[in-house]
């Protein structure tokens, strides 16, 4: 049980970490070249649109797994694999903790400005939405994101090469 937990764990952070790389080099860079009625209405949708089963399963799947393949390592740890299933659950417990502290408020603010036809200052609500604070966290995640991962996959191979 505990290689299969390890296993989902390396999936989900993986996955979760490819989620923000995307927004990182692909989405938000793309939308910061729109007007402000593109970028207030794409982002809106965008956000609307990832709180489902699938990235939730796995954004909050990956710190539950990683903490519960922390955990199964403990009884006996000859192959190695626990201080890299711990540091990944602290690194992944800070992306979530700045997900919810940074990115979240900000997504939910821009979401609460309403229908962007409805909106007389586009341009207010894009620069409270604060794009390059938000960008600039997003990066710190998919640094700390992808580090789990790695730390992950090389507790994976440790598991995998005990015996």
């Amino acid at each position: 049980m505990t290689g299969a937990v390890l296993g989902a764990a390396a999936m989900t952070t993986g996955l979760v970490a490819g989620v923000f790389t995307l927004y990182a080099h692909t989405i938000m860079p793309g939308l910061g070249g729109t007007d402000d009625r593109t970028f207030v209405g794409a982002f809106q949708s965008l956000d609307r649109s990832i709180i489902n089963p699938w990235f939730m399963s796995c954004f909050l799947g990956a710190l539950v797994l990683t903490g519960i393949s922390a955990a199964l390592h403990l009884p006996a740890d000859g192959h190695g694999g626990l201080p890299w299933t711990a540091v990944a659950f602290v690194l992944y417990l800070v992306v979530v903790v700045i997900t919810l502290a940074v990115n979240v408020p900000r997504n939910d603010a821009i979401k609460a400005a309403g229908d962007p036809d409805q909106i007389d200052d586009l341009a207010g609500v894009r620069r409270d939405f604060g794009e390059a604070r938000w960008r600039a966290w997003n990066l710190v995640r998919v640094v700390l994101s992808l580090a789990a991962f790695g730390c992950l996959l090389v507790a994976l191979v440790r598991y995998g090469g005990r015996g």
